[in-house]
């Protein structure tokens, strides 16, 4: 049974939705965060399954969130997951945070996200 708990911890911890230290722009849904000539702009969450907080999750879900990014003269539309870094044109982006934490089962008002992305490799 502890090593359940500890297991729990862990995985709750990976879940992290605070913003590193380092972390680049922050946008809601429909806004724009620009860094190194990227523009992102989350356009919908995808999937957002998270284990609320205070709550004893087995599995402690992901979040997924499309975006359109604008580089220069290249538009993508792209699906990002929680914590997972992808190559897109010359740039790694990485959804790197997200607000409010889930706090309930139910779901969160659309208008109140927050996503923080890291974006490195620009030329």
């Amino acid at each position: 049974m502890k090593a359940v708990a500890t297991l729990a911890t862990l995985m709750l911890a990976a879940c992290t939705t605070v913003p590193p230290a380092n972390a680049g722009p922050t946008a809601g849904l429909g806004q724009i965060a620009v860094v190194d000539g990227l523009r992102i702009r989350p356009i919908e969450v995808v999937e957002d399954s998270r284990c609320p907080a205070a709550v004893n999750c087995v599995w402690a879900g992901r979040l997924t969130v499309r975006a359109r990014m604008n580089g220069p003269g290249w538009t993508q539309i792209r699906d990002f997951e929680l914590g997972v870094a992808q190559a897109v044109d010359r740039y790694r982006v990485t959804l790197v945070a997200a607000e409010p934490e889930k706090a309930a089962p139910g779901g969160i008002d659309p208008r109140a996200y927050r996503f923080t992305f890291a974006v490195s490799g620009a030329d």
